[in-house]
């Protein structure tokens, strides 16, 4: 399944979180943290996610993570390749549950996202 993935910068976390009533007027579970501490989560579609939205303050580390963990896939596609095969079996073999599917991804996530940093910075120096 495709889902669109979105990372959006804010400058105050606590004027998003006074955005929920309209988030969820535009079809968004509002999710709060969910896992990540300053992180705001919104998910779209069900039972078939089509959107995340993910929010964080600006000067977050997560946005270099995100971003650099995005731009290596884009440069590398063999790692891209890899990674799109990695989710296709594991979600093959989760039966929906979504922990066990994220469970799955975490150690490939990990190495690549330390690897995209490292590549990212060298790029952006």
């Amino acid at each position: 399944k495709s889902v669109i993935d979105m990372l959006m910068e804010v400058k105050d976390l606590e004027r998003l979180d006074q955005q929920n009533l309209a988030m969820e007027k535009l079809g968004y579970e509002v999710m709060g943290e969910y896992g990540i501490a300053g992180r705001r989560y919104f998910r779209k579609g069900h039972p078939l996610r089509t959107h995340h939205l993910h929010a964080f303050a600006s000067g977050d580390s997560n946005i270099l993570r995100h971003i650099a963990f995005r731009d290596y896939l884009v440069a590398h596609s063999e790692i891209a390749r890899a990674y799109a095969d990695l989710k296709r079996d594991v979600a093959k073999h989760c039966n929906g549950d979504m922990g066990e599917y994220c469970e799955g991804k975490e150690a490939f996530i990990k190495h690549y996202e330390a690897v995209a940093i490292n590549w990212y910075s060298k790029l952006n120096k």
